[in-house]
């Protein structure tokens, strides 16, 4: 099944829970989501644009690990080592139709909500 956003809207956290369990991680993105994250999925680096003057700021490492929800392989963006303001965060995703990726942020390992990347 296809998914968009506004179906996402209209999920339940345990709903985006048991899609996330559902999804495979897929491949490590590349390129520029809508959004505001480049991928650069050979060098296994992201940075995030912030703001309204579109700033390349924060940036994470991508690598592929057990998912912190069900053990299994997901996406990670780790902001641990590369960003000072968003060293608390983890994200995971997982790829839940064509080029669209469900994303789970977590804070200090606990979850905080869910987004999604379309590429």
């Amino acid at each position: 099944m296809a998914y968009d956003v506004p179906q996402l809207l209209q999920m339940t956290q345990n709903d985006l829970d048991d899609l996330f369990r559902a999804s495979e991680a897929g491949p490590i993105p590349d390129g520029e989501a809508y959004g505001g994250k480049i991928f650069d999925a050979k060098a296994g680096h992201l940075v995030n644009r912030i703001g309204i003057l579109d700033v390349p700021l924060v940036a994470a490492k991508v690598y592929k690990a057990p998912s912190l929800l069900d053990d299994k392989e997901c996406i990670v963006l780790d902001y641990s080592k590369t960003s000072f303001v968003a060293q608390h965060i983890r994200d995971e995703i997982r790829l839940i139709s064509p080029k669209f990726y469900l994303g789970k942020v977590y804070w200090d390992n606990k979850p905080w909500f869910y987004f999604s990347l379309k590429f």
